[in-house]
């Protein structure tokens, strides 16, 4: 059975779109409905049907030892090699070869511990036709993403992963826009059951993008936390005449509070402060100001998952803690210095 995506016909809100971008508008939100119908479609072609070819694809991927070679035309070509560096970054080795140039001398870049996995909505992409011939003749596995199965390329792959017939969004059906959404997707969709199943790690993704703003979130908080006598920490019993001379010491905005085994049991934030002010605060004991069982983090945690936590709890401070014990602090200024966004 074919799988189509609905038009949506998409109402605008008179108040907040009138006059000439109204209709300009529309037209771009009624590409979006068409494109998320198309999405639904690859959903459910995945969930019943394309789902055996796909598992199977992800098996042929996990046991290639060479590289996954990506190939396309046109905007199959600018989708494929989207999926190639995606594979790439996610620990499948990976790379785009053009079919063109395939045909004039780059077929040598592809060895038979190689995968192929062409991209081709009608599959009866001609320029691919040589690169096709290579991989039978030299039993390189070719996999075939494309909306025919009984086309030139679906009947030569190994694994077929087909695509639901969707329509484009283009009025005209014509341009590739919802075709090259669901090639995408689906393609991403490879990466990301390649990834589980590789078992790959943040600290393996760290390794393959050390610049920019995701490497500064896959620092550790280990990496940029302050340890040692830089942390404010009192002991339980500390009166807060002391506490808050540790607090302005440090300028973090708190202070952790300890037990007898070194164990982090409170803190005291400017919150804390602010509920207790009163001209008794001085001599008060630091057990009876404190907020207990603080929030803390892990050391290895990725920096990104302490700027969530912070996030999420409203709070700008936060007690590292190995096995119960604080062993740094780390600040939102720390994350933000750090280009953690």
């Amino acid at each position: 059975m074919v799988a189509r995506a609905q038009e949506t016909v998409v109402e605008l809100d008179p108040a907040a779109v009138g006059g000439p971008a109204a209709e300009i508008c529309a037209a771009g939100l009624q590409s979006i409905e068409i494109g998320m119908g198309a999405m639904r479609a690859l959903g459910g072609a995945l969930g019943g049907e394309l789902g055996p070819a796909f598992a199977a694809a992800v098996e042929r991927l996990i046991e290639t030892e060479g590289r996954v070679i990506v190939c396309g035309v046109g905007k199959s070509g600018h989708i494929g090699r989207k999926i190639a560096a995606t594979l790439a970054s996610t620990g499948t080795p990976a790379f785009f070869v053009h079919p063109t140039e395939a045909s004039h001398g780059d077929l040598g870049m592809i060895t038979p511990q190689d995968t192929i996995l062409a991209l081709s909505w009608s599959g009866e992409t001609a320029e691919l036709g040589d690169l096709t011939n290579f991989s039978r003749r030299f039993s390189i596995p070719l996999i075939a993403i494309t909306s025919r199965t009984d086309s030139s390329l679906g009947r030569a792959a190994d694994v077929v992963l087909a695509l639901p017939r969707v329509r484009e969004s283009c009025p005209h059906d014509l341009a590739p826009t919802s075709s090259s959404l669901i090639q995408l997707a689906l393609g991403d969709a490879l990466a990301v059951a390649l990834l589980r199943q590789r078992g790959f790690t943040s600290s393996r993704f760290k390794i393959l993008h050390p610049g920019g703003t995701l490497a500064a979130r896959l620092k550790t908080v280990r990496q940029l936390m302050h340890a040692g006598a830089a942390m404010p920490v009192v002991t339980r019993g500390t009166p807060m005449s002391e506490v808050l001379v540790r607090i302005a010491e440090h300028r973090f905005g708190c202070a952790g509070v300890l037990d007898e085994a070194g164990a982090i049991v409170g803190i005291v934030t400017d919150g804390d402060l602010r509920r207790h002010m009163g001209p008794a605060l001085l001599a008060t004991p630091v057990e009876q100001v404190m907020t207990a069982r603080p929030v803390t983090i892990e050391p290895d945690s990725l920096a990104g998952s302490a700027l969530e936590l912070m996030n999420r709890k409203r709070i700008t401070a936060v007690f590292v803690v190995e096995a119960g014990r604080p062993v740094g602090l780390i600040h939102v200024h720390d994350l933000l210095t750090a280009g953690v966004v």
